[in-house]
């Protein structure tokens, strides 16, 4: 079982860079693919980002790849998404998520929120202009 507990959202200007997040209270954080989803007002909640256990295999939304960075340290049982050049558009609450694996069944990293067992509470990140 894990408890996921996200941190650090806020209200920035567009351009602007913020660090969110992501503590696990479990002991099997480790064994875990991690990702961020995020929603909208009005919105469904989309997939941001994933990492696998190791951190060494990660995999991004199109809308942020080249801006976000999703890295973890499993030392601290921590996951970590470094946002740089928000936009507008990036407005949204933030939420981490665990998974038994990184792969689903096709071969492919897992971008539906229903393949993550495990949700952290999400965090408000406000983009302004």
């Amino acid at each position: 079982q894990e408890q996921l507990v996200e941190s650090g959202g806020g209200l920035v200007q567009a351009g602007g860079s913020l660090r969110l997040s992501c503590a696990a209270s479990g002991r099997t954080f480790s064994r875990h693919a991690m990702g961020w989803f995020r929603q909208a007002p009005g919105k469904e909640r989309e997939f941001v980002a994933t990492i696998n256990w190791s951190g060494v295999i990660t995999h991004y939304a199109g809308s942020v790849k080249g801006r976000f960075t999703i890295s973890r340290d499993n030392a601290k049982n921590t996951v970590f998404l470094q946002m740089n050049s928000l936009k507008l558009e990036d407005t949204a609450v933030y939420y981490c998520a665990a998974s038994e694996t990184f792969y689903s069944d096709l071969g492919l990293a897992k971008e539906d929120d229903y393949e993550y067992e495990y949700w952290g509470q999400g965090t408000q990140v406000t983009v302004s202009s």
